[in-house]
């Protein structure tokens, strides 16, 4: 188990359930197929393992692990754009009048109500990992809307859930474009060959480098006539690399092999105990790389009454 992307939640409060009572909350709202009448469904489901006995809360240590999946019926908007006119038409040509926009609306209600039993069925899971000691969430994913489905339903089902994004004191694009003016990161951390320059005007240019030496004339040039970097891909010791934005989201999340082969070791023969071992052993490295990141990034900034 490990994560590939990352973003970081900082919990202003102490998590009120512990990993019992927290089982016992998710259990209220189970993940579950779409019935034929609806769009989504969102649930939790067993990190690890399957059936009843898998258990919602995955603890390893001091840490805990979480999943929630989304099931979702896919309409494509072309086809019932076009079911809807060719219906309008076909009223308009029996019926001579015109069919507006209310009308409209009403066949296209209708015309998803018949769709949907035969709709694709998408689903996808957002993992979370939740480490009290350090007062964090960190969610597998690099979108904060699938961020937030997760916080929000956890925060339904236990009833209250203090937490927002961890902020840090210096802009992520001016560390990175210091870094890579500069060409020197800050301790343990290596610019690697991959960044976004945007235009700091509204409608300026955007340049994207893919193994790319940063320390180039070109890319120096790039800066020189204001321009910033809003990516940057970046290696932490020798156990992780990494792409970094501007929104402090940690993207492309690599373990290096030193790290995976020592969670194969630890995990022994049994998929769950690679699993866990991986987990744990991630959520350690955690430990070391997000202080260090948000030191790099000024520290943290603690709003009053935190």
């Amino acid at each position: 188990m490990w994560f590939k992307n990352l973003l970081i939640y900082r919990l202003t409060q102490d998590l009120p359930v512990d990993a019992e009572a927290l089982e016992s909350a998710l259990a209220t709202k189970l993940a579950r197929p779409c019935a034929s009448q609806e769009l989504t469904t969102y649930g939790f489901v067993a990190p690890f393992g399957k059936g009843e006995d898998a258990p919602l809360v995955h603890v390893s240590g001091d840490f805990l692990l979480i999943s929630a999946r989304k099931e979702e019926r896919i309409l494509p908007g072309s086809v019932v754009r076009d079911a809807v006119k060719e219906k309008v038409e076909e009223i308009e040509a029996e019926q001579m009048r015109k069919v507006y926009k209310k009308e409209r609306d009403q066949i296209k209600d209708e015309i998803i109500q018949a769709f949907l039993p035969r709709a694709f069925i998408r689903r996808s899971s957002t993992f979370a990992a939740i480490a009290p000691k350090q007062g964090l969430i960190l969610v597998n994913s690099a979108s904060p809307k699938r961020a937030e489905d997760l916080l929000s339903t956890l925060r339904e089902v236990i009833g209250t859930l203090p937490v927002r994004p961890l902020t840090v004191k210096m802009a992520p694009t001016a560390v990175m474009t210091e870094w890579v003016t500069t060409q020197k990161a800050a301790d343990d951390f290596f610019v690697l060959d991959e960044c976004e320059l945007r235009d700091t005007h509204e409608d300026g240019g955007i340049v994207r480098c893919k193994r790319q030496d940063l320390t180039s004339e070109e890319i120096q040039l790039h800066l020189s006539t204001g321009k910033v970097v809003t990516q940057l891909s970046l290696a932490w010791q020798d156990k992780l690399s990494f792409v970094l934005d501007d929104k402090m989201v940690v993207k492309r999340l690599k373990f290096e092999d030193l790290l995976q082969d020592q969670a194969e070791q630890d995990g022994g023969d049994e998929a769950l105990g690679q699993l866990d071992a991986s987990f744990t052993l991630m959520m350690l490295t955690f430990g070391d790389f997000l202080p260090a990141l948000v030191e790099a990034l000024g520290g943290e900034e603690m709003p009053q009454g935190i």
